[in-house]
């Protein structure tokens, strides 16, 4: 598991201070990101080495609504991993209170650089579970 931390700004909300529902969708980005840092992969390096990982599936649960101010915690999981694709699992809480904001499933596709399926690499398959 990953943890990660987003601090909520004006810019992340509507006009009532609530955040933006799609911006959930980048919050669980960068908590996959990091997931995939911190065991030694940089997107931009795999990328480079041809492989690219594309969402094929997102499901979120929203719970509550984060707000402007408040800080939530993204914890960030791989769920299940086949042999083209990793589903990432995502909850995110209030930082001070533990409230439940929304939970969330992403199936990830592994392609090439011409955006065809293939293997998830073995080196990540072995770090990421």
């Amino acid at each position: 598991m990953n943890t990660i931390e987003v601090k909520i700004y004006y810019e992340d909300t509507d006009c009532g201070n609530v955040v933006y529902y799609a911006n959930y969708l980048k919050y669980m980005e960068r908590g996959r990101t990091e997931y995939l840092a911190q065991r030694g992969f940089k997107v931009s390096e795999l990328a480079k080495q041809g492989t690219i990982f594309v969402v094929a599936r997102v499901e979120i649960d929203y719970r509550s609504s984060a707000r402007l101010g408040e800080t939530i915690v993204v914890k960030t999981s791989v769920s299940e991993m086949t042999r083209t694709s990793i589903l990432f699992s995502a909850t995110m809480t209030d930082k001070e209170t533990g409230r439940l904001i929304a939970e969330s499933t992403a199936r990830l596709v592994c392609v090439d650089a011409n955006g065809k399926i293939k293997r998830v690499p073995p080196e990540i398959q072995e770090r990421t579970m």
